[in-house]
């Protein structure tokens, strides 16, 4: 009761703290919006204090670069004039450079006659010495072959006597005969020999012939060797030995005069060539003096020309103040004038370009100043307005501190606030503790109360139950209460046979109720009266429904695995049909390109190589035929893929066809397709030369300048080009000429740059 007394008086204070805390805070709400809207306005007016600061150094960063970007532009102006200046100067000291645009066409054409000129010098200065070296061989192989032939005209003299003294030996030795009658003689000896031989062998026949019997080899009745007359053999021997002492001695005379006569014969064979040679070149030492004459007064006829020439080109360029100089390198004389003209031509443009960019950059200048002056107006009035937020700032500053010092109004609001919250929170808990401690005050207050009541109601019913206690204990045996507790079990067995019986209570309960639901089941079933077969029926029929479940269940497995197997099938099949399509794709693309250029016998592919060539060929003729004229236009074939179609841009794009096409017109795309062949070019091959004949005649003035220039642009890029014509205008055109002259006998003489004489 004293405890509720004081938490009474606390929760009284405390609501006392809370009413003077709230009203603190509604005392200062109006000071505290006051200073916050003060604060907001301090806050806007930094923020655009700050925005205005950081405009301000933005544009004067941009103002200093524009300032830096002036300066520069006016040194880049400065320098720009100094440049033009310079130029300027250059092309006053080098005005006569001028002469060059309209004349150095023609000076280069001069220049390249004396140039051909002096190549031609050059060959001919070589065929005079060529000739001068022929000659002194043609002398050379004179002077040789009449040595020569002096020389083997000694020979066939020595071979003559040497003939002459071999014949004198032979003819004592012979004998006014011949040598084969000698070897007749010799022969009929051996002849003789032999028989004489034989004659010796047939000793035995000879003594039995007797005279005017005829005798048994060869039937003669007359028998000469019969008596022994048989000539002697010494004798045969002596003279075959003589015989063949003669003939030998003669064979070697008659070999040795073979001998002579062959070397006679050699020597008065190679006499009448060495003759033969001395006359010939006789005749070519007269041919070679006749030459060296000849291209000695062709040489001195061209270095006059030379000197003409040189003259006349030196006198057309008294202009560009060119010293003469007879010794002058003609190509570097050219290439000097194309560099002046050049350096002329490069000047004017950077005069041109220089003025150009000298006014561009004076109106830059112009442009950038105003900009600047437009900047510096801004950022002064910038600069302006950022002092009078300042003052504003300053002032309102002073209006707050002077309303509520350098206190924060959130903090303070924040303080006020959390003070209400604490008086509130501590009358709450004064008021909690209060209501807590009454409570408990009437809760105890009705415990006492009850409890009394309890007692009294109680007092009769422990009086009975302490009898029946005794009266129990006493029939159980326990004489008084100490026996009765020292019987009893101790707790842990008496809580483990309680849990026993609980368990056994819990099991006896499932059971119980298993049994009903079974029952139950049972009612149900026999309720719904299935069948009225006994169990004895029934079993087989359950047998053979199983089987067949169980078949059944094989099918169904059985089913499930031809699934299975068809998925897989089919996905195998999907991944064939995958492969399929994509090969139906690679063989339609194979298909296509055959179509396009597939044939047995590789036309379609020719023709599609050729196509691609042709078509490349028609794009460089296009690019030549649109410098002659922009009225045609090349294309192939929408049919033929390597055949030409025009476009005649005059008569509003329409199609024509090469066939239809009149003289000039054939020249001039043949022309182009010529140029565009001769511009086409691989790693092997490279068209440099490109030779014209005829078909000048067919064109037009226009058109011949045309074409002319077209082919003085392609010499200009190294190209040779030839032209065959007989149009007297090609002939005031083209510098370089072969002239072909008909002479009689159905010949021709020609005429030029590299052409000379053939004796």
């Amino acid at each position: 009761e004293t405890d509720a007394q004081a938490t009474a008086e606390a929760s009284r204070q405390a609501d006392d703290d809370a009413h003077k805390a709230k009203g603190a805070l509604e005392t200062e709400k109006p000071i505290l919006a006051q200073v916050r809207s003060l604060d907001q306005r301090l806050d806007d007016q930094k923020e655009a204090l700050r925005e205005g600061e950081a405009a301000c150094r933005r544009d004067a960063a941009r103002l200093a670069a524009d300032e830096q970007a002036m300066m520069a532009e006016e040194a880049r102006r400065v320098g720009m004039a100094e440049e033009l200046a310079r130029v300027e100067a250059y092309c006053i000291e080098h005005r006569p450079d001028e002469w060059l645009v309209a004349n150095l066409a023609g000076v280069e054409e001069q220049v390249n006659g004396l140039i051909a000129k002096q190549r031609e010098i050059v060959r001919k200065a070589q065929a005079v010495q060529d000739a001068q070296a022929a000659s002194r061989k043609a002398t050379e192989a004179l002077d040789a072959w009449t040595a020569e032939a002096e020389k083997l005209k000694r020979e066939q003299a020595r071979a003559a006597a040497q003939l002459q003294r071999e014949k004198e030996a032979l003819a004592p030795l012979l004998e006014n005969r011949l040598l084969r009658e000698y070897r007749a003689d010799k022969d009929a000896l051996l002849r003789e020999k032999a028989l004489l031989a034989q004659i010796a062998k047939l000793e035995d026949l000879r003594a039995k012939l007797e005279d005017g019997k005829p005798c048994p080899l060869c039937g003669a009745e007359a028998h000469p060797y019969a008596a022994g007359n048989v000539p002697a053999a010494d004798e045969v021997d002596r003279k075959i030995t003589a015989l063949d002492e003669r003939i030998e001695k003669a064979e070697e005379h008659e070999a040795a005069i073979r001998k002579c006569e062959a070397a006679e014969s050699k020597a008065r064979s190679q006499q009448a060539d060495a003759e033969k040679h001395e006359a010939l070149a006789a005749g070519e030492k007269k041919t070679a003096e006749r030459a060296v004459a000849e291209a000695d007064a062709s040489l001195r006829e061209l270095r006059d020309e030379l000197a003409t020439r040189r003259q006349s080109l030196f006198e057309k360029l008294q202009p560009l103040s060119v010293a003469e100089d007879v010794d002058a390198d003609f190509a570097t004389l050219l290439e000097t004038l194309r560099e002046r003209l050049r350096q002329w031509q490069s000047r004017l443009g950077e005069q041109a370009r220089l003025g150009k960019a000298l006014a561009a950059l004076d109106a830059a200048i112009r442009e950038i100043a105003g900009a600047l002056e437009v900047q510096r107006a801004s950022l002064e009035d910038k600069r302006t307005k950022l002092e009078e937020a300042r003052r504003e700032i300053a002032e309102t500053s002073d209006r707050r501190k002077n309303i509520y010092g350098d206190k924060d109004p959130v903090a303070e609001e924040r303080r006020l606030s959390q003070a209400i919250a604490d008086a509130e929170g501590r009358q709450e808990e004064a008021r909690d503790r209060h209501g807590q401690i009454q409570r408990q005050w009437h809760l105890a207050k009705d415990r006492i109360d009850s409890l009394k009541t309890a007692i009294a109601g109680r007092e009769s019913e422990l009086g009975r139950l302490e009898t029946e206690f005794a009266a129990a204990r006493a029939s159980a045996g326990f004489a008084d209460e100490s026996s009765f507790l020292a019987a009893r079990l101790d707790p842990g067995e008496r809580e483990a046979l309680t849990a026993r019986a609980n368990e056994l209570e819990r099991r006896l309960t499932e059971l119980k109720a298993r049994r009903d639901d079974r029952e139950k089941r049972l009612q149900s079933e026999q309720a719904r009266r299935l069948t009225d077969e006994t169990l004895e029926v029934l079993q087989p029929r359950f047998e053979r429904g199983e089987a067949a479940l169980k078949s059944l269940r094989d099918e169904l497995a059985d089913l499930r695995t031809r699934l299975r197997q068809n998925d897989e099938a089919r996905k195998r099949l999907k991944g064939k049909q995958a492969a399929i399509e994509a090969q139906e794709r690679e063989c339609g693309r194979w298909a296509r390109l055959h179509e396009l250029i597939g044939s047995a016998d590789g036309t379609k592919f020719r023709n599609f190589a050729q196509g691609l060539t042709f078509e490349m060929m028609i794009g460089h003729a296009n690019r030549q035929l649109r410098k002659m004229s922009d009225r045609y236009l090349l294309v192939l074939d929408e049919t033929e893929p390597l055949e030409l179609d025009v476009v005649d841009n005059y008569q509003a794009g329409a199609t024509r066809s090469t066939k239809n096409l009149s003289g000039g017109e054939s020249f001039i795309v043949s022309l182009a397709l010529a140029l565009g062949l001769s511009h086409m070019s691989s790693r092997n091959v490279r068209v440099d030369s490109l030779f014209l004949d005829e078909g000048f005649g067919t064109l037009d003035d226009e058109a011949l300048d045309m074409a002319l220039e077209t082919l003085a642009g392609l010499r200009q890029d190294g190209k040779l080009i030839g032209v065959i014509s007989h149009v007297l205008a090609l002939k005031e055109r083209i510098a370089t000429q072969i002239q072909v002259t008909p002479v009689s006998g159905g010949r021709s003489r020609i005429a030029g740059p590299g052409c000379q004489g053939v004796a």
